[in-house]
């Protein structure tokens, strides 16, 4: 036990040390902001000024026109469209927006007309769209004396609230689906990128060392089931040392974006945004809030976290020591090896696929209920399915056998590994890794 503390502990300093490590652990939350920050400049960003716009209204349906994110519309009631081209082929216009008269007022759609030389981006047509259908509407609801208020309380937003028919101390709100649907989604997508990540991490580790040789020197010293245990929890502490890394500096990353992305106060008194403000309440919005960190504080969080915490410990020793096992078995050729690292990678993103396209249409299918039990899935989909309180023994049952998986899948790679990791020269095929398996 000695020997394997200091093949963790060799393992783990060796990595954490490492340049690349200290560089990748402090950068990323720094790409992070210079991520978000690109995305906020990108959806900011404006070329070639405003786009103007002459406008005919033929009808006089359309009064004013407020400029709209980088349209400002001119309305010429008094101008042919002859002249208003003219104007256009001298610059003072992008073009001319022709907008016929309706020939009734059940008239459900209302083809117009631009007139222009250059190129109408995607963007600024839907704004067009949009302001004209606006303004039509309004029009008819002028022209058949309608009452705007009595419109407005046509519009009834419906929301789902269950309620248990038996006697439940938790009762569900309209926000749990939505609630258990973002964590479910988050945990499987951390336990996807961890076991990914750091479980390759642990096969490109025995590469190394089988490649320079090192390992011969290792082996005279430790059997080959203690080492390639040492690498695996090493290289799973380097994983949980950087995780907590970035937690911590991707918060100070968080809390520093308000800062440095201001919103824009003419886009906020525009008339849409200006409606749209006025159309929310602060005190609904204050009361909505409420209820969300309500629905969140009802959560399990002691059994989500700690189901969290063992299903990710057996599924990152379940496919760690499959790819020590691969990378034992490996050549110098890491192309060769891909028919390996194959069958081990296929069940990692099946199981993330069930949870996309299945998890969230229908979380208790029998496909779901199989996933959650199958060990190969069970460490990405039941952590998933615990937000939804599947029945308890299908969480027992789960754990059970993805606890006696993972000591099974250790034990059958530390076969692999004691053949492999002292076998050079040679392509090696699944065939053979199954043999290695009975080998004394």
């Amino acid at each position: 036990m000695n020997k394997l503390g200091l093949i963790i502990r060799r393992e783990y300093l060796t990595r954490v040390r490492k340049k690349s490590f200290i560089i990748g652990t402090l950068l990323a939350p720094v790409g992070l902001l210079v991520y978000f920050l690109v995305i906020v400049y990108l959806t900011k960003y404006e070329d070639g000024g405003e786009l103007r716009v002459a406008v005919l209204d033929e009808a006089g349906m359309l009064g004013v026109l407020p400029d709209d994110r980088g349209v400002r519309y001119y309305v010429m009631p008094d101008k042919s469209l002859e002249e208003l081209k003219k104007a256009v082929r001298e610059g003072t216009y992008h073009g001319v927006l022709r907008v016929p008269s309706l020939r009734s007022l059940q008239q459900k759609s209302l083809t117009v007309y631009y007139y222009t030389d250059g190129k109408l981006a995607p963007e600024k047509n839907q704004l067009i769209q949009r302001r004209l259908a606006q303004k039509v509407r309004d029009f008819k609801i002028d022209s058949l004396r309608l009452d705007r208020t009595y419109l407005e309380n046509l519009e009834t937003e419906i929301a789902i609230d269950p309620e248990s028919i038996t006697e439940s101390e938790k009762d569900e709100s309209k926000y749990t689906a939505g609630v258990g649907l973002i964590i479910g989604i988050g945990m499987a997508f951390v336990m996807f990128f961890m076991v990914m990540m750091y479980g390759q991490m642990v096969m490109r580790s025995v590469m190394e060392e089988k490649t320079n040789r090192i390992v011969e020197v290792m082996m005279s010293s430790i059997r080959p089931f203690e080492l390639m245990l040492g690498k695996i929890i090493g290289a799973g502490a380097v994983g949980l040392t950087q995780v907590l890394a970035w937690l911590v500096l991707g918060g100070a990353v968080m809390l520093l974006v308000p800062l440095l992305v201001d919103v824009d106060p003419q886009a906020m008194q525009s008339p849409v945004g200006a409606s749209a403000a006025a159309a929310i309440d602060p005190e609904e919005v204050q009361a909505e809030t409420f209820r969300l960190l309500q629905e969140l504080g009802k959560q399990d969080w002691p059994l989500l976290v700690g189901a969290f915490v063992v299903f990710f410990l057996c599924g990152y020793f379940i496919y760690a020591s499959l790819f020590a096992a691969i990378g034992s078995a490996m050549s110098d050729d890491y192309g060769e090896g891909q028919a390996l690292v194959l069958p081990v990678t296929i069940p990692i993103i099946l199981a993330f696929y069930i949870v996309a396209f299945v998890g969230i249409r229908s979380p208790d299918s029998s496909l779901m209920v199989f996933a959650s039990l199958f060990p190969l899935f069970s460490p990405i989909v039941m952590p998933f399915r615990m937000v939804f309180s599947p029945p308890f023994w299908q969480v027992a049952l789960s754990l059970l056998l993805v606890v006696g998986s993972s000591f099974f899948f250790v034990w059958m790679a530390g076969r692999i590994y004691r053949v492999g990791i002292l076998l050079y020269g040679k392509k090696v095929t699944l065939k053979e890794l199954g043999k290695w398996l009975f080998y004394r």
